[in-house]
């Protein structure tokens, strides 16, 4: 039992960590406290950190609720809900003074795990499931489901929206929703008789009206859609693999032939990456919006066709949800670590169009923009998310579906315009960009012409002279430095004292500008950019340009995005200086302040912060 401290109660502003084991179905439970939170009009966020088998090894979920909308991930938590034997020393040990644990009291904890700092909430789950459920299996599902319902109580969550959410997910099967409603009765009802009021409570707010709960891989797949992409080849790899799900849970919805009822949409599951890619490059070049969705081992597969499709000029999206590397590395974890592979994949001289979002919002809106891009410059783009975006729900506003939206197509050429030249001449006449026009197969006659990945000069032709290859690739790279006018432009924050500058890109965007606030706090400001396409908008070097030095922030060893500024710019190494957190899950705001701040005590150079 606790005392009641109604004066030192903190109101949506706290972090819990529930820990569990994998296939015992607490996402189902953890998931209902994230939705009948955010339903609460309180802004949230989730972490999944699970492991990358099937069943058995430790996984764990983090809740942080916080008013003022920040949403990377917390480290010191205020209540934990350990429910894994094997890590309670690691679980309990992860409390912050003051915290609180919830355990199941069917069994005595043992002595060693006592913290004279942490209050122990002590609920018999296994006791009151084993007595009120039959099934072996169900009680160990509904064992989650009523440590929901303790946790329910505990945080003052809304009741009423709970049910809701219930009647909405079982509407179809009532003795599904019988079950979990008695089992999230169970748990409720015993933290009302035995738990005092906690330190910390939800209080409903309206921050939430005009947004949404969604994971980055289902919004990437609904912008696909949006683009008006028709084909779809890939191979399973964690964690794109619920892209294409989604992608195809879409297009049955919505790709359907109104009169035959088939879906209008070919999606293949290829044998390899390598047949993935070339799959879409042969959908591609045939006028189908087509794209793939991997992650960095599929990319290394598909260089060489990547390759081809840079010299040939053939459109290609390819979606990276990026994983821990190198190898097969930790698939369920994340990482930026594929900066360098999807900039300059395939071999010989080549550089693609790389887009960074942030957030499933602009997962939404970048899938989309890649088709364009990809069309437009006849050419590879890669969309470049991660797992913590692509895997996790996110609070984002609500995704725009504009219905005047139109595909750009780029340059392609029709059999009227066909009609009025003498001759269709595949890799000259390039236009302010330098992109020569394209045909569609079976156009016309006059449009034909055969795809060289070999040498080639201008009109198409084979050839092995080093003026007229030298003419082709040079004109490559004139059109990829004009794709900067194109890709989306970096964030800018100014602040008025600025002494220096913070950069990032994709997912750390929200531990960034935590930190920054926080640092402010302290009398520290900085500049921030975000990143988010590549090649550089001219702002990014202009920014760093402005200030003495500048912190590169972001989640590989080696630096990938600092060393690409380095290479693409004319910006001195010596005014970048890195954070680099690359343990393996999602970034918080204090590794920031903590790298940051050692920087500039020191001014040593920069040590990896693990984490």
């Amino acid at each position: 039992m606790i005392a009641s401290t109604p004066a030192a109660t903190r109101v949506n502003d706290f972090a819990i960590k529930l820990a569990n084991v994998n296939g015992t179905g607490s996402a189902s439970a953890n998931g209902l406290l994230m939705q009948a939170i955010f339903r609460m009009g309180i802004p949230v966020s989730g972490k999944n950190l699970f492991p990358s088998n099937i069943q058995g090894l430790p996984t764990w979920y983090e809740i942080r609720v916080n008013k003022d909308g920040y949403t990377a991930r917390a480290l010191d938590y205020d209540l934990m809900v350990a429910m894994n034997s094997q890590t309670y020393d690691r679980d309990i040990n992860e409390v912050r003074e003051g915290g609180f644990v919830l355990y199941d009291s069917t069994w005595p904890l043992d002595p060693h795990l006592h913290r004279a700092d942490v209050t122990f909430l002590g609920v018999p789950l296994a006791k009151m499931c084993n007595e009120n459920f039959r099934e072996s299996r169900e009680r160990i599902l509904m064992k989650n489901i009523a440590y929901a319902g303790a946790l329910i109580a505990a945080l003052d969550v809304d009741m009423e929206v709970v049910e809701q959410l219930l009647e909405e997910k079982f509407a179809a099967k009532k003795a599904l929703r019988a079950s979990n409603q008695k089992a999230l009765r169970l748990g409720y009802e015993y933290a009302k008789e035995n738990f005092d009021p906690l330190p910390f409570r939800l209080e409903k707010m309206d921050e939430n009206g005009d947004k949404i709960l969604i994971d980055g891989n289902t919004a990437t797949a609904l912008g696909c859609v949006y683009a008006g992409a028709t084909v779809a080849a890939w191979y399973p790899i964690t964690p794109s693999t619920s892209v294409m799900d989604a992608f195809t849970d879409f297009c049955k919805q919505y790709r359907k032939d109104p009169q035959t009822g088939r879906m209008n949409a070919l999606i293949l599951q290829a044998e390899d990456e390598l047949a993935a890619i070339g799959m879409v490059i042969g959908a591609s070049w045939n006028g189908a919006r087509a794209f793939t969705s991997t992650s960095g081992p599929g990319i290394s597969l598909m260089n060489e066709l990547l390759g081809l499709a840079y010299y040939a000029e053939i459109p290609a999206v390819i979606m990276d949800i990026q994983r821990v590397g190198p190898s097969t590395g930790m698939p369920t974890r994340t990482q930026q670590g594929d900066f360098f592979e999807c900039a300059y994949a395939s071999h010989g001289d080549t550089k693609h169009i790389c887009l960074y979002p942030a957030n499933p919002a602009e997962c939404f809106e970048f899938a989309a923009k890649s088709f364009d891009l990809a069309e437009r410059f006849q050419t590879p783009v890669f969309m470049l998310s991660d797992l913590d975006i692509g895997m996790n729900d996110w609070v984002v506003p609500k995704l725009t579906w504009d219905d005047s939206y139109r595909p750009d197509r780029g340059r392609v050429l029709d059999a009227a315009d066909l009609d009025r030249i003498s001759k269709f001449l595949r890799y000259t006449d390039e236009d302010e960009n330098f992109i020569a026009a394209r045909t569609l197969p079976g156009v016309s006659e006059k449009g034909s012409f055969f795809t060289r990945g070999s040498g080639h000069n201008k009109f198409g032709g084979y050839t092995e002279t080093p003026a007229e290859y030298q003419e082709v690739v040079d004109r490559l790279l004139k059109k990829h430095k004009a794709a900067a006018k194109f890709v989306p432009a970096p964030i800018l924050e100014r602040r008025k004292r600025a002494q220096f500058g913070v950069v990032t890109s994709g997912g750390c965007d929200g531990a960034v500008r935590e930190a920054l606030d926080v640092l402010e706090s302290r009398g520290v400001q900085a500049d921030f950019m975000r990143i988010r396409g590549f090649p550089f908008d001219p702002a990014v070097e202009e920014f760093l340009n402005a200030h003495e030095f500048s912190f590169i922030v972001e989640q590989n060893r080696d630096a990938q995005l600092r060393s690409l500024i380095t290479l693409e710019t004319g910006v001195a190494k010596e005014k970048l200086r890195s954070v680099l957190v690359y343990g393996g899950f999602p970034l918080s705001a204090q590794r920031v302040i903590d790298s940051i701040t050692h920087q500039l005590e020191t001014s040593e150079a920069p040590a990896a912060v693990h984490g």
